[in-house]
């Protein structure tokens, strides 16, 4: 089993900036993906963006050139740097692991205009 927490969220202006952070314990070394998702009200849960054990990175459209993933394997631990927000950014991020599935519990995104 591999637990996820996350931590990070808020409420910021539009143009403000938001680092996520997702500390994996428990049954890590059969991690191989770690990614953030979001899902806002009344929408189906998205992919944000994806970072590989190896570094390989993807982003979903609306947040490239915005959003930064990064992971610190010693750390156990996968950061999602926000910039430039916008009020459609507002969400509940949830961090997930794979293989096989695991899920934070969320946190919720806030950009006010």
């Amino acid at each position: 089993q591999v637990q996820l927490v996350e931590s990070g969220g808020g409420l910021v202006q539009a143009g403000g900036s938001l680092r996520l952070s997702c500390a994996a314990s428990g049954n890590i070394f059969t991690i191989n993906t770690m990614d953030w998702y979001r899902q806002a009200p009344g929408k189906q849960r998205e992919l944000v963006a994806g970072i590989s054990i190896l570094g390989r990175t993807t982003y979903a459209d609306s947040v490239k050139g915005r959003f930064t993933i990064s992971r610190a394997n010693a750390k156990n631990t996968v950061y999602l740097q926000m910039n430039s927000l916008k009020p459609e950014d507002t969400a509940v991020y949830y961090c997930h692991a794979d293989p096989p599935t695991y899920w934070g519990q969320g946190t919720q995104v806030t950009v006010s205009s």
